[in-house]
């Protein structure tokens, strides 16, 4: 796209915890002059100080953080600033999850495996208000709804989930513990087995739904 100097370009940030990802967005937007990165937050904190800052058009949010998730920073950003759009851009297409995230007040619920054209023109659609959604989200909202309940686990078990959640092996959880692999392994199952799920993808998404990450 030709830049128009007449128009102001789409103000964006990202918010992820993994700054590949976060570099990879970056990257990707430089293809387009009609938007502009102006900032990148590794958490919800950050981000909602980001929008105080910056005053973005648009946040593009992912879900699967440690601490508060992206549903939660979503209803902060809106509630505080209603004049910006929050995009979720996500790995998960889970019927809570998208649900919660539009409950929230974001504009659209994205999958990472996007191609870039269409993130830019969904950009551009939530920069003027306009929510584009694909048939699989509109799906995921038009199920009902199931209620959610917080399984009981230890400290150390959520420290685990945490960390299982950013997508690290059991070794190197084990060193970011300092724990033995064994212990590591121990605790992973019994944090699936109360979760009810039965591998760590699942886990992740089950810890989100329910507000354990």
């Amino acid at each position: 796209m030709k830049k128009d100097k007449s128009v102001k370009p789409i103000r964006v940030i990202t918010v992820d915890d993994h700054e590949i990802l976060r570099g990879g967005i970056k990257f990707l937007l430089l293809a387009f002059d009609d938007m502009e990165l102006v900032g990148e937050a590794r958490n919800a904190d950050e981000a909602v100080h980001l929008c105080e800052q910056l005053q973005p058009d648009v946040v593009l949010m992912d879900l699967m953080m440690v601490g508060t998730n992206g549903a939660e920073a979503t209803r902060a950003i809106r509630k505080k600033y209603p004049e910006i759009q929050v995009l979720i851009l996500t790995s998960f297409l889970a019927n809570d999850l998208v649900q919660q995230a539009m409950q929230a007040g974001a504009i659209g619920y994205l999958l990472k495996g996007i191609s870039i054209d269409e993130l830019a023109d969904t950009i551009r659609a939530a920069a003027i208000g306009r929510s584009m959604l694909t048939s699989e989200v509109i799906q995921a909202l038009l199920q009902p709804s199931k209620p959610l309940s917080q399984p009981v686990l230890s400290k150390r078990q959520e420290e685990v989930l945490a960390l299982l959640a950013l997508g690290l092996s059991n070794d190197a959880i084990a060193q970011r513990m300092k724990l033995s692999p064994s212990t590591i392994r121990h605790h992973v199952s019994q944090v699936l087995n109360k979760l009810g799920v039965t591998n760590r993808t699942e886990a992740a998404t089950t810890a989100v739904r329910v507000g354990c990450v």
